[in-house]
C-alpha cells in the first residue's frame, strides 16, 4: 500500500541522492496556454532523470541478503541509470538490460556507473522479460521500473516537494509510460490535497495508459512507435493500475511533432536540454482547457543522445519554417546563380546549402534544377523570400528536403 507514512519515509531517504530541483516559473509556456506554469526540472537530477528516487528507495527496504544477490533491472536507460548509481551506493552487483534502441549516451551513462549492460529486445515488455528471465535463473534480485508500489512510493516524492513550495498548485501535469511516476505523483497529491488535479500525459505512439483505463483493465497494445523513448510501454503496470484508476483525472494524448516543437521551445526560452519522454507535459500544456490556473509540468529526464538532439533540433526548424527548401529550374548561363543568391541576400535569408544539377533536361540552356536551403526567421519571412525570388522570374517550389 502507498501510504502517507511511507511517503513521508521516502522524502527523508532520497534526500541522500536527489538534487534539488526547485520550480521554475516560466514566462514563456504561461503566455502560450493563459495560466501560470511552473516546471519541475527533474531533467537536472544526477542521473539526469527522476528515476534515482523510486530506485534508490527501493533498494533501501531490501535487506542485506537481497542487495548482496546482485540487483537486476529492465530499463529504456533512465530507471537504468538510477539502479545503477543506487547500486554502485550500496556497494552491491547490478545487471541492467536494455532495448537495443536505447541511445548510446544512455547506454554509457549507465556503465560509468558501473553496472553490467545486456542489449535485449526491441522495446521495454521484451527486455524485461529476459530481465525476468535471468533474474529467475541467476538468483538476482528484480527491481521493476515502475509495477512496484515501493518504486512508485520514491518517485511519489516529487509530489511531497512540489506541494510544499507551492500549495495551492491546480494542476500537476505528470508524464507516463509504464505508470511509476504517475501513481506515486497522483496518489501522495490527492493524500495532500484532493482538490489538486493530476493530468497523465503519454505519447500517441504508446497510449497504453488511455486504452487501459477505457478498458476499466490493464490492456497491452500491440506495438509502440514514438520518439519518447522513455515512454515506449506496451503495458502499464498491473500493479500499480488501480491508484492511477483511482487518482488520473485526465489524460492528455500528444503527438511526436508536438515534442519536436516543445525541445526548441524549451532549449530556446529556457536554455535547458530535456528527452523527448520529458517533454510530454510541456507539449501538452497547449491542450489545456482551462485560464488562469496554477500548473506544475514535471520534466521527468533530460538524458537525449547528440545524434537523437540533431535531428530533433533540425525537424524542429523546419516545422517552424525557420529552414526551408526551395527548388526552382533556371537558364545554364552565367550570373543566374548569382541573381538568386543576390535576391535571397536583400530578404536577409541565409543561404546553408545549394545543390546545382545541371542534369535535370538534356536541354542544358532550358532548364538547369537549382535546390536551396535557406534559413529564415518564421513563416512571415520565408513567405517574403518566395515572393521576391518569383518577383525576379523564378518560380521557386518548396520543397520537402532534410539538411
Amino acid at each position: 500500500m502507498l501510504t502517507l507514512d511511507a511517503f513521508e519515509e521516502a522524502t527523508e531517504v532520497v534526500k541522500n541522492v536527489i538534487a534539488e530541483t526547485n520550480l521554475m516559473h516560466s514566462d514563456y509556456f504561461s503566455e502560450q496556454c493563459g495560466n501560470k506554469v511552473y516546471l519541475k526540472p527533474e531533467n537536472m537530477q544526477k542521473t539526469g532523470a527522476y528515476k534515482i528516487r523510486g530506485a534508490y528507495y527501493k533498494i533501501s527496504t531490501l535487506s542485506d541478503e537481497e542487495r548482496e544477490k546482485g540487483l537486476i533491472t529492465a530499463s529504456a536507460g533512465n530507471h537504468a541509470q538510477g539502479v545503477a548509481y543506487a547500486a554502485k551506493v550500496y556497494g552491491c552487483k547490478a545487471v541492467i538490460v536494455m532495448p537495443t534502441t536505447t541511445p548510446l549516451m544512455k547506454v554509457n551513462r549507465t556503465k560509468s556507473y558501473g553496472a553490467e549492460v545486456v542489449l535485449y529486445g526491441d522495446v521495454y515488455d521484451e527486455s524485461a522479460e529476459y530481465a525476468q528471465k535471468l533474474a529467475e535463473e541467476k538468483g538476482y534480485t528484480f527491481i521493476h521500473p515502475f509495477d512496484d508500489p515501493v518504486v512508485a512510493t520514491g518517485q511519489g516524492t516529487i509530489a511531497m516537494e512540489i506541494v510544499k513550495e507551492l500549495p495551492l498548485v491546480d494542476y500537476i501535469l505528470v508524464p507516463v509510460g509504464g505508470g511509476g511516476l504517475a501513481t506515486g505523483v497522483s496518489t501522495l497529491a490527492k493524500m495532500l490535497n484532493p482538490k489538486i488535479k493530476i493530468i497523465a500525459v503519454e505519447p500517441a505512439g504508446a497510449s497504453c495508459l488511455s486504452a487501459s483505463l477505457d478498458a476499466g483493465k490493464p490492456v497491452t497494445l500491440d506495438k509502440v512507435s514514438t520518439i519518447a523513448d522513455g515512454t515506449a510501454v506496451k503495458t502499464p503496470g498491473i500493479q500499480i493500475f488501480p491508484y492511477l484508476q483511482k487518482n488520473i483525472d485526465e489524460v492528455i494524448t500528444v503527438e511526436d511533432d508536438e515534442l519536436v516543437v516543445a525541445f526548441l521551445d524549451m532549449v530556446e526560452n529556457h536554455k535547458m536540454v530535456a528527452e523527448n519522454s520529458g517533454l510530454l507535459t510541456v507539449a501538452a500544456l497547449k491542450h489545456l482547457k482551462v485560464r488562469d490556473k496554477k500548473v506544475v509540468s514535471i520534466i521527468s529526464g533530460g538524458n537525449m543522445d547528440i545524434i537523437t538532439m540533431s535531428s530533433v533540433v533540425q525537424h524542429g526548424l523546419i516545422q517552424r519554417e525557420r529552414i526551408f527548401t526551395v527548388s526552382t529550374l533556371l537558364p545554364d548561363k552565367p550570373g543566374e546563380l548569382v541573381n538568386v543568391a543576390s535576391i535571397i541576400a536583400r530578404e536577409q535569408g541565409n543561404v546553408i546549402r545549394l545543390d546545382h544539377n545541371q542534369f535535370v533536361s538534356t536541354n542544358r540552356n532550358a532548364a538547369v534544377e537549382l535546390k536551396i536551403t535557406i534559413e529564415s526567421f518564421g513563416p512571415d519571412h520565408k513567405k517574403k523570400i518566395i515572393d521576391a525570388l518569383s518577383e525576379g522570374g523564378y518560380d521557386p517550389k518548396v520543397i520537402s528536403v532534410l539538411m
